[in-house]
């Protein structure tokens, strides 16, 4: 008896070290970026207003950006994805940065060794960053790229601004300094490995 033209089974080994590997992505990607936000979060009318002051306006978009990092980061990309629809080379070149970034950076357990050398984040990050920017300027997409990053930073500090973040809270590391629109306060930290917070 043939099998030929079957497709094999899944072998459990196989498809829990798919899931284990997708799960170990997912909590690399969010603990570089943190987790989004939830979008309602973010785009709430009542808590849109414009800053009172200069000062204001900093602190407003440092929170923001802080506590929404990751959304705005999807915003960006998201952006930078359409524009470059209309140049196959382009997007073609930006999948191929963009999975060499999750091997390279994000999905890795152990350090990075070229040639015997252990290579630190910092390293991949300096020669990553230049390589991607390099490789999608040279696919004649200059002026998308750059139209869509600006619109995208745009849109970040548009709402950074106008965000209001006197219910939003900053937790910096394990001393549990919260940073809001009513100043600073320590507060008690449930779990200091993660950014919940008791009151």
């Amino acid at each position: 008896m043939t099998t030929y033209g079957t497709i094999p089974a899944a072998t459990p080994s196989s498809s829990s070290s798919n899931l284990q590997f997708v799960s170990l992505a997912k909590e690399r990607i969010n603990s570089g970026l943190g987790t989004p936000r939830p979008w309602k979060e973010m785009i709430k009318l009542q808590d849109l207003s414009f800053p009172t002051s200069v000062s204001q306006l900093i602190q407003r978009i440092k929170i923001n950006v802080a506590v929404f990092r990751m959304n705005y980061t999807i915003i960006m990309l998201f952006i930078l994805f359409l524009s470059l629809l209309w140049h196959p080379v382009s997007m073609i070149v930006f999948i191929v940065m963009m999975v060499a970034w999750l091997f390279l950076y994000f999905l890795r357990d152990e350090p990075l060794v070229v040639m015997g050398y252990d290579i630190d984040d910092r390293m991949v990050i300096l020669a990553l960053l230049p390589i991607t920017v390099l490789s999608l300027f040279l696919t004649n997409a200059k002026k998308n790229i750059i139209v869509a990053l600006a619109i995208g930073l745009v849109v970040v500090m548009v709402h950074g601004a106008l965000k209001e973040t006197d219910n939003l809270v900053l937790v910096d590391g394990e001393e549990g300094i919260v940073s809001g629109g009513n100043g600073d306060m320590k507060m008690p930290l449930k779990n200091p490995a993660s950014s919940s917070f008791s009151l």
